[in-house]
């Protein structure tokens, strides 16, 4: 059963700029931390950016920092505004879910909801 809806994703030239969305179809994720995994061909998932429940606190990945902006507009919808694009941003990006905080966000353990992904595509 599908709880988190993604959107947005496409292919964009280098440079550009790309918003994925997602939406917690499960109310309670709701009072989650809602973050954004990627995993491009041949290579692990791993963390890019969360935001609390509340959207006081944000967590981002080092590559990403500066370029991509994780946001919350009310509970159930989180944004991920991605700037600057690069190849090396290549992935299927996954919504998640979870009631982690600190460190434990940056983990996928921290989450046991996922959206079934978005493909994001940056051509050099």
């Amino acid at each position: 059963q599908v709880q988190l809806a993604e959107s947005g994703g496409g292919l964009v030239q280098a440079g550009g700029s790309l918003r994925l969305s997602c939406t917690a179809l499960a109310p309670t994720f709701s009072s989650y931390t809602m973050g954004w995994f990627r995993q491009a061909p041949g290579k692990e998932r791993e963390f890019v950016a969360a935001i609390s429940w509340s959207g006081d606190t944000t967590y981002d990945a080092d590559s990403v920092k500066g370029r991509f902006t994780i946001s919350r507009d009310n509970k159930n919808t989180v944004y991920l505004q991605m700037n600057s694009l690069k190849p090396e941003d290549t992935a299927v990006y996954y919504c998640a879910a979870g009631p982690c905080s600190g460190y434990g966000c940056y983990a996928q353990s921290g989450y046991h909801g996922w959206g079934q992904g978005t493909q994001v595509t940056v051509s050099s």
